[in-house]
């Protein structure tokens, strides 16, 4: 009876510490979530906000430069579809640009109204998120995912603002918090096997959705789904002789992997799975990776000091590095690069150089040469404003 005993505690014991790290993954969700706390906290604005009322420099430089933007337009009509259709490179363009901008849009107002608290930037935010909420119910074509990533990545920073900020009252709360949950999230949640910049943007959604509704099932899936990429996407020596792979894929030979990898057959720390193929698409994944990370930590997970905190590192400093100008080696996409990084270095920048002291010579020369970073008119936006040299 006691060696019966003994081997069922035993089996026990092993099936408890093999289950650990799923428990522990499955833990990614706070028990409580932070509000605002989609990318941006309460405390970062209110030292934009002190920074920007005191004229300091570069954040009034950066608010001016957002107040000045099609998208603090108080007249601005939206311009709502029940069908967003996004071909490939979104043509066909049936809503695809629109949609984008007014989340954008609403976004940029939602910050205007912060800073200012001037109730208009409020009221015109519901207003767009409103028109939408009230219209869409569904993407089509071969880019929905990718787009409903992109938009769905504004949405809930807009509706976080207003939702936890504002004084005033936004009726029609609940009917946006629908269409994130009914529209957007099952685009999102479940990923993507195309280019590593798809998933990650997707992720980003369905992290930020999460947040606003508050799903702690769907936060946990999409972080596990992220960690996953995040590791697919940038290489680490680490990693061993070639990169790692998202599983789904089947990327299961050297050939196979050097063509996802756009050809480049030399890895290096840093390099990532779209560097070959143009800096504008690997700074949209560069972006979703300083996001996601940047939201996990208001919600009280650090991912900054895991392989994903190395990984951004690594990514920002080497693309910057030829984005400023160096010489592209032999062995590198055919010693020929596609420049056009975007405004994508402020938040990793921050979080990384100011937060935790790493020196970052290359991403710091950028990111200070390209203030004020503006929007990349998809899902970037106004990213000197909330996150440049920010210490919250």
């Amino acid at each position: 009876m006691r060696r019966t005993a003994l081997l069922a505690t035993v089996t026990a014991l092993v099936a408890g510490a093999l289950a650990w790290p799923a428990a522990r993954q499955a833990d990614a969700a706070p028990v409580t979530f932070a509000h605002p706390g989609v990318t941006v906290s309460k405390s970062q604005l209110d030292f934009a906000r002190t920074q920007v009322n005191a004229g300091a420099q570069p954040w009034k430089a950066a608010y001016d430069q957002m107040m000045a933007s099609k998208y603090a337009d108080l007249n601005r009509v939206p311009k709502p579809r029940a069908t967003v259709e996004c071909g490939s490179y979104s043509n066909p363009n049936y809503g695809c640009t629109d949609e984008r901008e007014d989340a954008i849009a609403a976004y940029t107002d939602a910050l205007a109204w912060y800073i200012t608290r001037d109730d208009r930037y409020a009221k015109k935010s519901i207003a767009l998120m409103d028109a939408w909420s009230a219209v869409i119910k569904e993407h089509t074509n071969s880019n929905a995912p990718l787009q409903t990533g992109w938009a769905g990545s504004s949405w809930p920073k807009a509706a976080e603002l207003i939702k936890y900020t504002y004084t005033g009252t936004w009726a029609n709360s609940g009917r946006f918090a629908t269409m994130l949950r009914t529209v957007y999230l099952p685009e999102v949640i479940n990923g993507s096997n195309s280019n590593g910049n798809w998933e990650l943007s997707m992720m980003e959604a369905a992290v930020g959705i999460s947040v606003f509704l508050e799903d702690r099932t769907s936060y946990d899936k999409a972080i596990a789904k992220f960690r996953t990429r995040a590791a697919a996407y940038v290489y680490l020596s680490s990693d061993g002789a070639l990169p790692k792979t998202v599983p789904s894929q089947n990327l299961d030979t050297t050939a196979k992997i050097v063509n996802y990898w756009q050809g480049q057959s030399t890895f290096v720390t840093g390099l990532t799975q779209e560097t070959c193929r143009d800096f504008t698409h690997t700074g949209y994944g560069i972006s979703a990776i300083s996001h996601i990370a940047e939201t996990s930590r208001i919600q009280g997970e650090d991912l900054y000091g895991t392989d994903v905190g190395e990984r951004l590192r690594q990514a920002l400093g080497f693309q910057s590095k030829y984005q400023l100008g160096e010489a592209v080696p032999s062995w590198l996409c055919g010693a020929s690069l596609t420049l056009g990084l975007g405004p994508v270095t402020e938040t990793g920048y921050n979080a990384l150089h100011n937060r935790l002291g790493i020196a970052m010579t290359n991403t710091q020369k950028l990111t200070e040469q390209n203030r004020p970073s503006g929007s990349n008119n998809l899902f970037v936006a106004w990213e000197t404003l909330t996150d440049g040299d920010n210490p919250n």
